[in-house]
């Protein structure tokens, strides 16, 4: 009877996790869409390329789409258990909500185990590629797009003004000025003519510019005795052959595009945060030890040579001679006093200035290997969502008693943006160094968790049915005011 019980429960579950994670992702998907869309259009990109795009971005959508998907898909599958009475008809045969959703909890797992592998491999590198090709697509010059009226300045080394173009035949031009820059700027070439004809070969690489009954006008540079000269040229038909190589989107190697926080695995991110803490605690013991020197009332060799006395006086001399015994300030004239003084002064301007660089240096290191550690607890924290999502859905929907999509859908959107604020703000403080990275990304998840078990426990002890705390306390303090009270005698 029971594994009949954990068959019926498996197959509810299936269908609203794909169908809500299906949703999900079309909103999402949308999303991206509205807010990206209008730096992809008029870069003439490949179609390929934006669809490239979006897959490499679906990975993040994943990330937040499982777990909302998983907790909906819970509630939905429990809150109809509930309302069609077969809870109770499982209750009543004797089987406890333990047993009953023991096998939900093993495929929350399972689920948290594969999103804990795809946050800490898959996720990284899908997004980098996505932050490669965004910079590729943001690097990309737009398309051709010769406007009337409007100097077009997307071709290297030219610059085309049109006066006209017809609506009915765009690739006929009226009143063209073209402007040549390859031989530089004091050598423009300036090119007019009264009509021109658009034509492109190499599917579009190469672009046929045939003028009509025009001028040329471009300074020539002189050689030797010959000075600079200007020449002006008439012509009745001109070809001119432009390339449009440089409106081609190209790729950056990914080998020269450095990887942060969002585009590293865990492993490389781990082994970057324990070299950070070393590298902190290697300053931190040095400025330890600049600090101890401070209260020793001498000076080293190397703050000595440093000071303008210093090098003044060990100019044409050896170091190790440098530093005679110590004289006392009562010994030493004014003169040597005045030294004296403006050397410690000077030397512990340096120390300041050193000790000041050394804090800088320990707080900026610690606050990099913070950002990672983030990082790392993040990944491995939404991937055990989805397991506590579960573990919360289940009691949760048998205490709604609610199967339908409106009432599973806003509780769970009011979980998850709880979930996801707390996940939010304990990042910002953990970057800010206000709280502790493992704290900042776990607290959602140990709140969650508490709830799950609190609710497993009411729903498993059956604590609706009984007597309520609040009860038990009423008729506690009735029955001690009792004792209390004087009894009527006839």
């Amino acid at each position: 009877m029971t594994k009949q019980f954990h068959k019926m429960m498996l197959r509810m579950l299936p269908g609203p996790f794909v169908a809500w994670l299906l949703v999900l992702l079309f909103l999402l998907v949308m999303q991206f869409l509205i807010k990206y869309l209008p730096q992809l259009v008029g870069k003439g990109l490949p179609v390929r390329v934006i669809f490239e795009l979006i897959s490499y971005n679906l990975a993040y959508m994943l990330v937040l789409a499982v777990p909302m998907a998983a907790l909906i898909s819970t509630l939905m599958a429990f809150g109809r258990l509930a309302e069609t009475q077969a809870w109770t008809v499982i209750r009543g045969s004797g089987v406890s909500f333990v047993q009953l959703v023991w096998p939900v909890w093993i495929v929350g797992m399972l689920l948290s185990g594969g999103m804990w592998v795809f946050n800490t491999q898959i996720h990284p590198e899908a997004n980098f590629r996505a932050f490669t090709l965004w910079k590729n697509i943001r690097e990309a010059k737009p398309g051709f797009d010769l406007r009337a009226g409007v100097v077009y300045d997307g071709i290297d080394n030219y610059r085309m003004l049109v006066r006209h173009i017809p609506e009915e035949n765009p690739n006929e031009l009226y009143g063209v000025t073209l402007y040549d820059y390859s031989s530089g700027v004091r050598f423009r070439t300036d090119i007019t003519a009264e009509r021109g004809l658009l034509q492109t070969r190499n599917n579009g690489r190469m672009l046929l510019l045939t003028l009509f009954d025009g001028e040329v006008h471009r300074p020539r540079p002189g050689s030797g005795t010959v000075p600079d000269r200007y020449e002006r040229m008439s012509f009745d038909r001109q070809l001119l052959r432009i390339s449009l190589d440089d409106l081609d989107f190209r790729r950056t190697d990914p080998n020269q595009v450095n990887r942060n926080d969002r585009t590293m695995p865990s492993s490389a991110m781990i082994a970057l945060v324990d070299s950070l803490h070393q590298t902190a605690r290697a300053k931190k013991n040095e400025l330890a030890e600049q600090v101890l020197r401070l209260g020793d009332g001498t000076l080293s060799d190397q703050a000595w040579q440093r000071s303008s006395q210093g090098r003044l006086l060990l100019r044409g001399r050896d170091v190790g001679n440098a530093f005679p015994a110590p004289i006392e300030p009562s010994e030493a004239d004014s003169t040597g006093r005045a030294l004296l003084l403006e050397t410690a002064r000077e030397t512990a301007r340096a120390l300041r200035t050193s000790i000041d660089s050394g804090h800088r240096t320990v707080r900026f290191t610690s606050e990099r290997a913070d950002r990672y550690t983030v990082e790392i607890h993040k990944k491995y924290s939404m991937a055990l969502s989805c397991f506590l999502f579960m573990i919360l859905g289940a009691p949760l929907g048998l205490s709604i008693r609610r199967g339908g999509l409106g009432t599973s859908a806003v509780v769970a959107l009011a979980i998850f943006m709880f979930h996801w604020v707390s996940l939010a703000n304990g990042e910002k403080f953990a970057d800010r160094g206000l709280m502790d990275p493992w704290l900042g990304m776990w607290l959602a998840n140990i709140v969650t968790a508490i709830l799950g078990l609190a609710m497993t426990l009411f729903v498993w002890l059956d604590l609706r049915a009984a007597v309520s705390p609040w009860a038990r306390l009423g008729h506690w303090a009735r029955h001690t005011l009792s004792l209390f009270t004087p009894m009527n005698h006839r």
